[in-house]
């Protein structure tokens, strides 16, 4: 797949693909902000600019909003607490624990400290990992119970873009992010990904099953997208 990177300005770096069978533009905004825009084969990067540049106000709407310092106190994923606490360390250390992620850092830094903020989020992937892989997998198995569906095997990754996938030979791959957003939409993505296991495609029988599974599918799809696959620490309400 050939891709140019392309600096824009006020909207940062562009980058475009162009697919084999892809039969129109399209643009979205995956990982950490980054601007993706798929194109056919046959079109030029040019026109992929042009067609980036034309929604700048669309990116601009779904761009994450830069993400304030973690902080005593924030809710990571759906049991996990942070706490940051001055000690005679000499430099930054992290601990897990089933409910609390705990950092530790010297006197002479404090919470927003880079490299103190830097470890905080090591541990919080951590933690969201061990969440996603304790419970994701048993949700997983009880939607396909309920609904009749099968899969060869399930995986927790940390993946930049997507929510899930599904191959060919029914393997699932879940995003550990998923332990930050609500239930509802974790049962959608873990019901999209059965779905994927007999039709790979996007096309009516795909829709037609989900929505079986699911009717309010088409509802949790735009709900998601006001999401992204990102370290989002909230603080507690």
């Amino acid at each position: 797949m050939a891709v140019k990177h392309i600096e824009v300005a006020g909207l940062g770096t562009v980058s475009i693909y162009k697919r084999r069978g892809a039969r129109s533009l399209r643009i979205s905004v995956v990982g950490n902000g980054k601007i993706r825009v798929t194109i056919p084969a046959w079109t030029s990067f040019t026109a992929g600019l042009r067609y980036a540049e034309s929604q700048a106000e669309w990116i601009r709407l779904h761009q994450p909003a830069p993400q304030a310092a973690m902080a005593s106190g924030y809710r990571v994923g759906k049991q996990h607490q942070l706490l940051f606490m001055r000690s005679e360390v000499s430099k930054p250390t992290k601990r897990v624990t089933p409910t609390t992620i705990i950092i530790k850092h010297p006197l002479t830094m404090t919470q927003e400290s880079p490299a103190v903020q830097a470890i905080a989020a090591k541990a919080s992937v951590e933690a969201l990992r061990d969440e996603a892989e304790a419970l994701l997998p048993n949700r997983l198995k009880q939607l396909a119970d309920k609904h009749g569906a099968s899969y060869y095997g399930v995986q927790v990754r940390k993946l930049k873009g997507r929510w899930g996938s599904c191959n060919s030979q029914k393997l699932i791959v879940l995003n550990l992010f998923l332990m930050q957003l609500p239930w509802e939409l974790i049962d959608y993505v873990l019901l999209h990904e059965l779905t994927h296991t007999k039709f790979m495609n996007h096309g009516s029988e795909f829709w037609d099953l989900l929505l079986s599974y699911e009717p309010r599918a088409r509802q949790l799809r735009k709900q998601i997208r006001t999401y992204q696959p990102l370290l989002q620490p909230l603080p507690v309400q």
